[in-house]
């Protein structure tokens, strides 16, 4: 059985933007949907936190590698073949809670 927490509301994170929650993991708003992926890019270590979302990919600040934020999955062609660690996520009410095990 998952063990979740509670690490952000629904209003924490606005449509389109990521935080950093629960000391290394990002909260992405995609129109709505929110998704829960590791802080850390698996390329160069990279702050996830501090790249830019565009639709559900994330791009990371350092050297431009890409990642599905619904998957962990890096797009073709990046710097790297290794995907982001991703959490399963669920919402209770407007509280975003997250699993990491």
């Amino acid at each position: 059985m998952a063990n979740f927490q509670t690490v952000a509301k629904t209003s924490d994170v606005a449509p389109g933007k990521l935080i950093k929650v629960a000391g290394d993991v990002v909260i992405a708003n995609v129109d709505g949907e929110f998704f829960a992926f590791s802080c850390r890019c698996p390329h160069d270590n990279g702050p996830l936190d501090k790249g830019s979302l565009s639709g559900d990919i994330v791009m990371c600040p350092l050297h431009f590698a890409q990642f599905n934020v619904r998957t962990g999955e890096p797009l073709k062609g990046g710097v790297t073949k290794d995907s982001v660690p991703t959490y399963e996520l669920r919402l209770e009410g407007d509280e975003i809670q997250i699993s990491k095990g």
